[in-house]
C-alpha cells in the first residue's frame, strides 16, 4: 500500500520505518530542514533499538523515502498518518494547533477518497475536529480514523512489529477494510485488532497510560510506606505481582515516572475529566506522587549532608527518563541535578545515550564524562537515577577506589543489600533499610 506518515518524531519515524519494512511504499514528511537533511543522509535523529538496521533497509530498497512536500505525500497515500506533536498548554491540556493546521492544509490537496490517521496522543473529540477541519475544505471522499500507539521508548520497534493489540477508531466500513489490510502483516500470530468508535479509541491510550502511571505512583507510596514500618519493597512487589489479577509490570519502586507520554497523557486526561465536570480525583493524586517522589533521593542526600551542599561533588549514572533511550523529558535525573546544584553541590553525570539531549535542551550547568567511572573520581558520593544495564554490575572495587567515601543513593534499587553491606558500602534505596557497612576510622 501507499502510506504517508505527517511528522517525523519519536511515533512518526518508527510507524513509518516498520511500515516500509512490511513492504509498503511509505513518504514521511517533516518541515525541520536540519532534521530532513539527516533523514535522507541516513542519519536517525533518536536512539531507539533495533530501529538503524530497519531504516538503513528500507531506504536502500526505495520503500522509505522523506520530504517536506506535503502536497506530494497526500498525492501518494492511501492512508495518511498524522504524527504530530501534541505538547502541553500551561494548564496541562494538549495543545492540538499542529494537528489541526495540517488538517486544513490536507483538505483541498485531496483528489481522492483517503483514510486520515489520527496517530498521535490526542483528547476525546479531537477526530471529529480533524473531521471538520478537513471537510471545511475537501471536495473528496475521506474518513477519520483515530488509532493510538502503544510504543515503549527502548523497545518501540518490538512493539510495532508485533503489537499486543492494535485499536482502531472507526465506524466506517470503508475506512474498516483498508486499515485491516495495513495491519494484517503484524497480527498474523493472532493478537487483536480490536474496532471501536474514535472516541471510545482517544480514551483508551489516555485510560491505558494513567493506569500504569497509577501502578507506579502506588507502588512508590508502598515505597516509601515500607521504609517507615521496616518492610522491604522488592518483597512487597514480588508478593503481589504474582497475583494474576494485579501482575509484575509497572510494580518496580524508584524515583518516578517521566518520558513523553505519562506526564502528558495523565495532565491531559485530568484535564479532559475537568472539562466536562467531572473530579479525576485519582489521577490528581497520582500526579501529587510522581512530583513529590522526584525528590525523595534528594531527602536521603540531606539527611547525611544536610542542605548546605558546597563543597561536595555527587557522581550521577544516568540522565534519560528510562534505559535504552535518549529522551530526557519529565527525566527525574534533571530534577535531582538541579536540585543538588541548588543547595551547592558540584555534580559529575554520565548516561550512555542521553548527555548531548541534556546539552541541547536544558540549560543545567555541570560536568557531564566520557565514561560512568570517570564520573566517580573525587566524588562524595554516587546516585543511581536510570536502570542502565551498564551500571547493574559495576567493578565494585573500583567505584570504592574513586569515590572519596563508599556512599550510595540508589534511585532503582539495583542493587543487593547484603551485597553492598558485604563490600563496606554505604546504600540507601527506595523503599528498603539503608545499609551503612563503612568502616569507621
Amino acid at each position: 500500500m501507499n502510506v504517508s506518515v505527517i511528522g517525523t518524531g519519536y511515533v512518526g519515524l518508527v510507524g513509518g520505518t516498520c511500515f516500509a519494512e512490511s513492504g509498503n511504499n511509505v513518504i514521511c514528511v517533516d518541515n525541520n530542514q536540519d532534521k530532513l537533511a539527516k533523514l535522507k543522509a541516513g542519519i536517525i535523529p533518536i536512539y531507539e533499538p533495533g530501529l538503524e538496521v530497519l531504516f538503513e533497509r528500507n531506504i536502500k530498497e526505495g520503500r522509505l523515502t522523506f520530504t517536506d512536500d506535503l502536497k506530494k505525500a497526500v498525492d501518494h497515500a492511501e492512508v495518511i498518518f498524522l504524527a504530530l506533536p501534541t505538547p502541553p498548554r500551561e494548564d496541562g491540556s494538549a495543545d492540538l494547533q499542529y494537528v489541526l493546521d495540517v488538517a486544513r492544509k490536507i483538505g483541498p490537496m485531496m483528489t481522492s477518497y483517503k483514510v486520515i490517521v489520527n496517530k498521535s496522543t490526542v483528547p476525546v473529540g479531537t477526530a471529529d475536529k480533524v473531521r471538520e477541519t478537513i471537510a471545511a475544505h475537501a471536495h473528496v471522499d475521506f474518513d477519520v480514523v483515530s488509532n493510538p500507539e502503544f510504543l515503549r521508548e527502548g523497545a518501540a520497534v518490538e512493539d510495532f512489529m508485533k503489537p499486543e493489540r492494535v485499536v482502531i477508531g472507526t465506524q466506517s466500513d470503508r475506512a474498516r477494510k483498508v486499515l485491516e489490510k495495513l495491519y494484517r502483516p503484524f497480527v498474523l500470530s493472532g493478537n487483536p485488532i480490536i474496532f471501536m468508535n474514535e472516541r471510545s479509541s482517544e480514551l483508551t491510550k489516555y485510560a491505558a497510560n494513567s493506569f500504569l502511571a497509577t501502578k507506579i505512583s502506588f507502588m512508590n507510596e508502598i515505597a516509601n510506606l515500607c521504609e517507615k514500618v521496616g518492610a522491604d519493597v522488592d518483597m512487597v512487589r514480588r508478593g503481589i505481582g504474582s497475583d494474576s489479577r494485579i501482575g509484575k509490570r509497572f510494580l518496580f519502586a524508584g524515583v518516578g515516572y517521566g518520558g513523553s507520554c505519562f506526564p502528558k497523557d495523565v495532565s491531559a486526561l485530568y484535564k479532559t475529566s475537568m472539562a466536562y465536570g467531572y473530579d479525576f480525583s485519582i489521577l490528581e493524586a497520582v500526579m501529587r506522587v510522581n512530583q513529590v517522589q522526584k525528590s525523595v533521593l534528594i531527602e536521603k542526600v540531606i539527611s547525611q549532608y544536610g542542605t548546605n551542599l558546597s563543597g561536595k561533588t555527587f557522581a550521577v549514572w544516568g540522565l534519560a527518563f528510562k534505559p535504552n533511550t535518549d529522551d530526557i523529558r519529565e527525566a527525574p535525573a534533571l530534577v535531582i541535578v538541579e536540585k543538588l546544584l541548588e543547595m551547592g553541590a558540584k555534580v559529575q553525570g554520565f548516561d550512555p545515550e542521553a548527555m548531548e539531549q541534556v546539552r541541547m535542551y536544558t540549560d543545567l550547568k555541570f560536568d557531564m564524562v566520557e565514561n560512568q567511572y570517570d564520573a566517580l573520581k573525587g566524588a562524595d558520593a554516587l546516585l543511581i537515577v536510570t536502570e542502565w544495564n551498564e551500571f547493574r554490575s559495576p567493578d565494585f572495587d573500583k567505584v570504592k577506589a574513586l569515590l572519596k567515601e563508599p556512599v550510595v543513593f540508589d534511585g532503582r534499587n539495583v542493587y543487593d543489600l547484603d551485597q553492598m553491606s558485604q563490600m563496606g558500602f554505604f546504600y540507601a534505596s527506595i523503599g528498603r533499610q539503608t545499609v551503612d557497612a563503612r568502616v569507621k576510622a
